[in-house]
């Protein structure tokens, strides 16, 4: 009974900044989304909630994080739950972590999914999930750790895709529902009895079958652009993440300024992966030439892509001031999102690109075999 009180309160959780489609009203493209997403999660979750102002960005969404994540594959779910809630450990989402922690009670016990919820690594007993979590937490720096050796081409397309999705959706979660998935205050007791009621609700979604294509067969098709080399192991990753990244750079083109877009993408370009902190001196500088209507998109974006966690009030009303339309918000937030996991998808591949090549190099110099 408690498990399910906590169920409802999650569907009726408020998304700040915005007025949602509610299920009841949604037409077209957002009815269609939303069944699915009904389907497979029982009820229309909040991330699906916060997209609804912009339909196609909705579509885009749900296709990224679905599509690695929920159809059966080459990789257990276990481990794609456990990659969801490092990233989101790592881009300080506790919404996002607090959900995919509480699936891993069910699929890997309640001893790995704290572990993983506390940023603790070293204390995961299953050494296989332990060298996912170490790659996932820290797959976003320049100097982050390879994958864990020994996997197929297929397996690394999909944890990179699941990586990739929630470098995307954490940072547009954070903005639009920072709190907590579970309530605040609760001790370790009552925090593991809430998940453990979690774990039960989300048993059909995390153990259930999942077709595969089903959201991407709601965009349009699109060409993989040269960068998404991570993703060639899995045609049905490729492909539904190259739909969705269409999307977000016609969401980019529709509602950013080229010069914002550029700014972003700049500063992206010298990005190692480091943490900006909270001090936002640096967002303020890069800023201050603009001219008033810019600045605030660009304090926006930039926030997004580098520090979600400090997207405030302030931050939103004054780019509200100058953008006031909800279809504008979504679009400049979740281009921000994509550009920022896109370019960690991208370093991804140049990291393997040059292992690959190290590898051929060792192989080459060896000594000839002699019988």
């Amino acid at each position: 009974m408690v498990a399910r009180k906590v169920a409802s309160s999650v569907a009726q959780k408020h998304v700040r900044y915005l007025t949602v489609v509610p299920a009841a009203t949604a037409r077209g493209l957002v009815a269609a989304v939303y069944r699915q997403v009904a389907e497979e999660y029982q009820i229309v979750v909040p991330p699906a909630l916060l997209h609804s102002p912009s339909d196609d960005v909705l579509a885009a969404y749900w296709a990224l994080t679905r599509e690695p994540l929920l159809p059966g594959g080459a990789v257990e779910r276990g481990v794609k739950e456990a990659v969801a809630a490092a990233v989101s450990v790592a881009n300080t989402c506790p919404y996002c972590a607090d959900l995919h922690v509480a699936g891993l009670f069910d699929l890997s016990g309640e001893h790995d999914a704290e572990a993983i919820g506390a940023g603790r690594p070293d204390d995961i007993a299953d050494a296989r999930l332990r060298c996912f979590v170490e790659w996932a937490r820290d797959a976003h720096r320049v100097d982050g750790p390879p994958l864990p050796p020994g996997l197929s081409d297929v397996e690394r397309a999909e944890v990179v895709g699941v990586m990739v999705g929630f470098h995307y959706l954490s940072r547009v979660v954070n903005v639009f529902l920072p709190n907590p998935l579970l309530p605040q205050g609760l001790g370790p007791r009552s925090r593991r009895r809430f998940n453990q009621g979690l774990a039960r609700i989300l048993r059909p979604t995390l153990r259930g079958q999942h077709s595969a294509g089903r959201a991407t067969r709601l965009l349009e098709t699109a060409v993989p652009p040269s960068d998404l080399g991570w993703a060639t192991g899995s045609p049905r990753v490729a492909d539904a993440v190259a739909r969705a990244y269409r999307v977000f750079e016609a969401a980019g083109d529709r509602s950013l300024d080229p010069l914002v877009r550029s700014l972003v993408l700049t500063r992206l370009d010298g990005w190692d992966g480091e943490d900006a902190g909270l001090d936002t001196r640096w967002c303020e500088e890069l800023v201050a030439p603009l001219a008033a209507p810019q600045r605030a998109a660009a304090r926006l974006a930039l926030l997004t892509a580098f520090a979600s966690y400090r997207v405030g009030p302030e931050v939103v009303e004054e780019f509200r001031r100058h953008h006031p339309a909800d279809t504008t918000l979504v679009d400049v937030t979740a281009w921000a999102g994509y550009a920022a996991a896109r370019r960690i998808g991208a370093r991804y591949s140049a990291h393997e690109k040059k292992n690959d090549e190290r590898r051929r190099r060792d192989n080459c110099g060896a000594a000839p075999h002699r019988s």
